[in-house]
């Protein structure tokens, strides 16, 4: 049975589905419960490569995945209201104020998170993100016309806000750019393959599946030779400065996530692990003073390959029997 943060996080990106684009332009791939999403028909992908600005209504509760022009207005005092933002793996997501109307001294706020949070939990965690927690925030009250447009750090972005007032609100613009050194990342399906690279840098960066997943690394350039070490007190990569780590947990944020396995020398060649977890995440810790590199590909555990657990698998840990 799927946990509540699962059933939360895949609510939020079947809703992501559901808002790319009108009701008309919903159409259902399939109806399992296994694969609850829904893709843009064709009438939307015409609309959008045709040059045309796609322009809707948010929802007090709201995801988008694409570009365009957007606006709340309220109908009634919403006091707890978030839209969240995602990209491609490799885009950059930037909001444009264009219009706001809201009364902050009588208790609205309109604020940018360089992030998701989900439940109190941050990604990318405060050991990822290149800021602290407290410049993360961009809250429109306080920077007023000082900054009105905010870039994320990573595919994914939200807003929180807060309207007394029927008929205030406010409008914003979304516009995506590549990023050509992709690091954290919220994948928008259970399925992929993904090629991290950190040139010299002196960070942490994390690839979140929120799905119970096969993972297979094919490929790691860590600049220090063949070695795949299962988590246990006094082992694995301590010490070393250039690692990856695979991660399992029902929340958002991976510094609250178990450590699964650790690998800390290059290989050319194939290391695959089953984790049964909500959320699985695939970390690369680099100290700059190489050019690390991993790829890896990944596809959600079906049914059976839950049951046929082998020696390589996590979801004794994921799914403890209680």
């Amino acid at each position: 049975m799927p946990s509540a943060f699962q059933f939360q996080c895949h609510f939020v990106l079947i809703f992501l589905a559901a808002s790319k684009g009108e009701t008309r332009y919903l159409e259902v791939r399939d109806a399992s419960e296994d694969e609850p999403f829904l893709l843009l028909s064709e009438d939307l992908k015409r609309e959008l490569s045709a040059g045309q600005i796609y322009r809707r209504s948010l929802r007090c509760i709201d995801m988008l995945s694409i570009e365009g022009q957007f606006t709340f207005t309220a109908d009634q005092p919403q006091l707890h209201c978030a839209t969240f933002f995602i990209g491609e793996p490799e885009e950059l997501i930037t909001i444009d104020y264009d219009f706001v109307n809201i009364d902050c001294q009588g208790g609205d706020f309109l604020k940018v998170f360089d992030g998701w949070i989900l439940k109190g939990e941050k990604f990318p965690s405060s050991l990822d993100h290149p800021l602290p927690t407290s410049q993360r925030y961009v809250d429109f009250c306080d920077s007023g016309n000082l900054q009105r447009s905010i870039r994320s750090s990573q595919n994914v972005a939200m807003i929180f806000f807060r309207i007394h007032q029927p008929g205030n609100g406010f409008t914003v613009t979304v516009k995506k750019s590549t990023n050509l050194f992709p690091c954290n990342v919220i994948s928008q399906t259970p399925s992929g393959r993904f090629t991290m690279v950190i040139p010299h840098q002196h960070r942490n960066c994390s690839f979140s599946i929120i799905y119970p997943v096969v993972i297979k690394i094919s490929d790691l350039i860590l600049g220090h030779l063949n070695g795949l070490f299962l988590k246990k007190p006094s082992a694995g990569c301590a010490g070393v400065g250039d690692f990856v780590e695979l991660l399992g947990g029902t929340g958002l944020d991976p510094s609250k996530m178990f450590p699964l396995a650790d690998l800390c020398h290059s290989f050319h060649g194939s290391a695959q692990m089953k984790i049964g977890c909500d959320n699985t995440v695939l970390r690369m810790v680099s100290s700059g003073k190489h050019i690390n590199r991993v790829t890896f590909e990944y596809h959600q555990l079906d049914l059976q390959e839950t049951e046929n657990r082998k020696e390589n698998s996590i979801e004794e840990f994921c799914f403890p029997s209680i």
